[in-house]
């Protein structure tokens, strides 16, 4: 295309394509390439009218080169050295004009000093990948092994998606129900009978499912660019991935194996295509993301980005220049540097801006909370800023209160009011209640009452997102199907995966023919599902879970791209009367605001919750307790009084009861038994009733 002369100062036009009163001119002719210094504050490359603006920074370089490469090349075809006048501080910035950024990807090469007992490592000989990259190539293909020597490049995004009015939710915590995907796993097997499957696209087919079932969130398994085949292996025949993705290249790059197309320049786009059709049916959408490690691992790991830069200021280091893995991958983030923890705010605040996400769940999450040595903080800068910070002023900010190096976290994790948990104890204390186990009733109680012991002020009553099965460990089937875990095909001969599972097999390790066992594992799960959605604080499960979808015992399925994790459609026709119970539950949940929040201070002369045991007012549980009765209590405008009382029984005999009693225009109505299924006025004489073994019943007042 011709180039138009141009009076001095403005930039020279390209027909059709610059306009004419931008005052960037080249000051410098690098390698063929006109430039000039670019804008420092803006991270990343950055296509500007009339050229890129590439921005990095690192404080240990002596000398930093732009890579540039041809579509699919392993060689640049230009080296564009920084010049000295073009790094202000620890910046390194540089506009490049006439570069049309569909033509090219890039990279950089970081020269310095070689001390690794200091924590240098720097190799001019590598090729590095941006940490602030928009989108990285040559993952599009999932699955595919990349040559020797093949490394990681970046691409400029043109982010031209039009939002038009859409608008976040912006639900209420305690109005939340959370559903946790995989976005490849969801619709992967040809059971889920969409276009496009293992992607955004085909996620979004799924998504007048969702709306049907009832769930108002979602929460994505990890979703930034990862590398599935770190730490490929084949064991017994069988391809094992690093599926779950829990191990980032880019913090800022979507993982571009989950698209239908490609996505060339415009990456993202099929994932806002997903996100701003959630919105418009009303759902929330967060991402659970990784900021304790990043796939570099330890001094055995790959070298591809961030050990390039500043190894010392990006990653937790002993004395002696080692990796420390509070995160058990081989490296940890240092969260708690100024540097890093820009980085990662910067990130958030681009997934918000750009991605309109709702809300994010961080992993390792007091990881973020160690300072530069590992150790815990009181006040960690990093968890107060983003508790603060104004564009993450309504998204929702949900951590696993734990680690690996044995920090745990929940309710005591520093939330500035601001963050939610997940609640381990939860998951815990519930499980072992519901399997019979003894000396459970009362933290059964206080667990169903918004665990109150752990989040004992008003600015936290919504802190605890209850949960008894997520990614990590057995699914709800699973978890009354087998006592032990079974994790041989992921070829460390069943020593990996958590051993106290707290589950029951009812009888049998292992699916059977025996239909009495098989009842009773129906009846399980009904009575779990039942418990959660009568908890106070926002309850999460597991994508499946509501059709009995099971992983054959699998607890830690991290690296099984198969049946094992895929989700299995065909059992939502054969298990429709778990789904429908599902659906019925979370609709209970939601016509009934007293389960989900303290709407007064109670109502008939009730208090807002209270505990009772088979006679009622017993308010605390011995030892041998095994049944719990939870009574909430409020009063809505709209409606009047609330009142559901919560009967369960997690003894292996039937018992008699009595509900509470109730103002004379008032009776008891069974809306929920797990027994059997039935609904509609119950039976009385006087407020007894009799609860089967292993069950739970629920009562409305009306």
């Amino acid at each position: 295309m011709a180039e138009k002369k141009t009076p001095r100062g403005d930039v020279p036009a390209v027909s059709g394509v610059l306009p004419r009163a931008i005052h960037l001119v080249p000051l410098d002719h690098i390698a063929g390439f006109d430039v000039r210094p670019g804008f420092y504050d803006i991270n990343g490359a950055t296509a500007i009218p009339g050229g890129v603006n590439f921005t990095v920074h690192s404080r240990g370089a002596t000398s930093v080169e732009l890579l540039l490469f041809h579509r699919e090349q392993d060689e640049p075809y230009a080296v564009l050295p920084f010049p000295e006048h073009y790094r202000i501080g620890n910046v390194y910035s540089m506009i490049v004009f006439k570069l049309n950024i569909e033509e090219f990807e890039y990279a950089y090469r970081v020269d310095g000093p070689y001390e690794p007992q200091k924590g240098l490592i720097f190799d001019k000989s590598r090729y590095l990948l941006d940490p602030y990259a928009k989108a990285v190539t040559g993952q599009s293909a999932w699955g595919k092994v990349q040559p020797h020597g093949q490394h990681f490049k970046a691409r400029v995004v043109k982010d031209d998606f039009d939002w038009g009015s859409t608008r976040n939710p912006l639900i209420p915590m305690e109005d939340l129900i959370i559903y946790e995907l995989h976005v490849r796993g969801f619709t992967m097997d040809d059971s889920s009978n969409v276009r496009c499957p293992g992607t955004f696209a085909g996620l979004m087919e799924k998504l007048p499912y969702l709306e049907e079932l009832g769930v108002n969130a979602i929460e994505l398994m990890p979703i930034f660019e990862f590398d599935e085949m770190l730490d490929y292996r084949e064991a017994d025949g069988q391809k094992l991935y690093n599926y779950w993705g829990y191990n980032t290249v880019s913090f800022f790059a979507p993982n571009t194996s989950y698209t239908a197309s490609t996505e060339y320049n415009r990456e993202g786009n099929e994932l806002k295509r997903l996100i701003q059709a959630c919105k418009q049916k009303g759902i929330e959408v967060y991402l659970d993301v990784v900021f304790n490690h990043t796939a570099e691992g330890n001094e055995m790991g790959p070298f591809f980005s961030f050990k390039g830069f500043d190894n010392n200021i990006y990653y937790l280091l002993t004395p002696e220049g080692y990796y420390y893995n509070f995160s058990g991958c081989g490296n940890t983030l240092n969260c708690n540097h100024p540097v890093v923890h820009q980085m990662i705010l910067d990130c958030l605040r681009y997934w918000v801006t750009t991605y309109r996400v709702d809300g994010f769940r961080f992993d390792l999450a007091s990881i973020l909370g160690r300072d530069e040595h590992g150790a815990p903080m009181v006040s960690p800068p990093l968890l107060q800023a983003m508790a603060f910070d104004p564009i993450l002023g309504d998204v929702k900010l949900i951590a696993e209160a734990w680690d690996a190096g044995g920090l745990y976290q929940v309710g005591s994790f520093p939330a500035w009011n601001r963050w939610a948990e997940w609640n381990g104890r939860y998951r815990d204390d519930m499980r072992r209640y519901i399997k019979g186990d003894g000396g459970l009733a009362q933290a059964a109680a206080l667990r169903m009452a918004g665990s109150m012991d752990l989040y004992d002020t008003e600015a936290r009553r919504n802190a605890s997102i209850n949960f008894l099965t997520c990614h990590d460990g057995f699914t709800l089937h699973d978890l009354f199907a087998y006592n032990e875990k079974h994790n041989q095909r992921n070829g460390w001969n069943n020593t990996d995966g958590a051993n106290d599972n707290n589950s029951w097999n009812c009888g049998a390790e292992g699916e059977t023919d025996n239909p009495g066992v098989n009842a009773l594992r129906q009846r399980m799960i009904r009575n779990a599902v039942t418990l959660l959605m009568c908890s106070r604080g926002t309850p999460m499960f597991l994508a499946g879970d509501e059709f009995g979808n099971t992983q054959g015992g699998n607890n830690n399925a991290y690296c099984q791209d198969n049946l094992t994790s895929w989700l299995d459609w065909n059992l939502l026709e054969k298990n429709q009367g778990l789904y429908q119970f599902f659906r019925y539950l979370i609709r209970f949940r939601k016509e009934h605001r007293v389960l989900r929040a303290n709407v007064s201070r109670g109502a008939c002369g009730f208090p807002d919750v209270s505990f009772h045991g088979v006679a009622p007012g017993q308010g605390s549980f011995g030892p041998e307790d095994r049944y719990v009765g939870v009574l909430f209590a409020g009063w809505e405008r709209e409606t009047g009084p609330q009142l559901v009382y919560v009967a369960s029984n997690a003894y292996w005999e039937e018992l008699e009861a009595e509900l509470p009693q109730l103002p004379a225009a008032m009776s008891w109505r069974l809306v929920v038994s797990t027994w059997q299924e039935e609904q509609g006025v119950y039976p009385q004489n006087g407020n007894a009733f009799t609860i089967g073994p292993r069950s739970v019943l629920v009562f409305e007042a009306k």
